[in-house]
């Protein structure tokens, strides 16, 4: 029964999770980004 210690799993490592969380950050201020220039175009017209 040789385990692997739960530090060294895949599952418990960080840094997936973390770069995934920066991606969907960064699509959520793009798309902020994005309806504030739409809104400013539209009622300045």
């Amino acid at each position: 029964m040789n385990q692997v210690p739960p530090e060294q799993t895949p599952e418990h490592d960080g840094s997936p999770k973390f770069g995934r969380l920066l991606i969907v950050l960064f699509f959520a201020v793009m798309l902020i980004v994005l309806l504030t220039v739409a809104t400013e175009a539209y009622y300045t017209n």
